[in-house]
């Protein structure tokens, strides 16, 4: 039988961490490594595994790639702090891993937002590709923002979900734009793109158009408004920060 190890990355954590931690228990080794939280996420994770480690936080792929440097088992199934396992996943997860082909499985997500389960604005099914062979998978380390693994090998498709307790308030999504969108700047900043004077109205009208109509956004009803114009926001933002990184870069 194949040994499955899951990951768990942390920085003060301590709201979800035990739930978290209580949905993948099942795993033959269960490995944590937190970025030096200032809370009780080390206290707590240090009750469901001995293999706690603590690391300065440089970005995603870096320590999701020396998180795989831990692992010892066969397959290496990432959840977040934020992510619940179910025993239906678990199950197609112990099932899918018995063959070595594919060498890595897509995971759906079942994004739970203000408290409502989101079913189109492009949250569902939010395929993840986080179950992959050790030996056969690490992430692009250029990619910053939303990890992308380079896999040697074909990815399947699992049934199963895994929730996704994603953003509980406003305040806590406007928080994470904020990252995400320094990270997104700098990522097409690397890649020579500049914006032109028509980006800042036009990208933040093609995302809202996107997540809105495309993506039937309006099927969620006023929770699918609200994110599709956050996520136009979330547009404009990066442009502008797009923006600023090139002015201030030198000629």
């Amino acid at each position: 039988m194949a040994k499955i190890s899951v990951v768990v990355l942390t920085k003060n954590e301590e709201k979800n961490i035990w739930d978290c931690l209580e949905t993948v228990r099942w795993a033959d080794e269960l490995i944590v490594l937190d970025s030096l939280s200032t809370d009780r996420t080390v206290a707590i994770a240090q009750q469901y595994t001995p293999r706690v480690y603590q690391r300065e936080f440089k970005n995603w792929p870096d320590q999701r790639n020396f998180a795989l440097t831990l692992v010892t088992g066969d397959w290496v199934f990432f959840v977040d702090a934020d992510e619940r396992s179910t025993p239906e996943l678990e199950a197609e997860v112990r099932r899918v891993t018995q063959d070595k082909i594919p060498v890595g499985w897509w995971v759906p997500r079942k994004n739970i937002i203000f408290g409502r389960w989101i079913r189109h604005t492009g949250w569902s099914p939010d395929y993840q590709l986080r179950l992959f062979q050790r030996r056969k998978g690490r992430y692009d380390t250029k990619r910053l923002v939303h990890e992308l693994v380079i896999l040697d090998g074909e990815a399947g498709y699992l049934k199963n979900t895994l929730t996704h307790l994603n953003y509980d308030s406003l305040r806590q999504f406007r928080a994470k734009q904020q990252v995400y969108t320094d990270h997104q700047a700098q990522m097409l900043k690397t890649q020579g793109v500049r914006p032109r004077w028509q980006s800042y109205l036009g990208q933040p009208l093609r995302e809202f158009h996107r997540r809105f109509f495309k993506l039937e956004g309006y099927k969620d009803g006023f929770h699918g408004l609200l994110l599709s114009l956050l996520m136009a926001y979330y547009a404009w933002l990066t442009y502008r920060k797009l923006g600023r990184l090139w002015r201030r870069s030198p000629l």
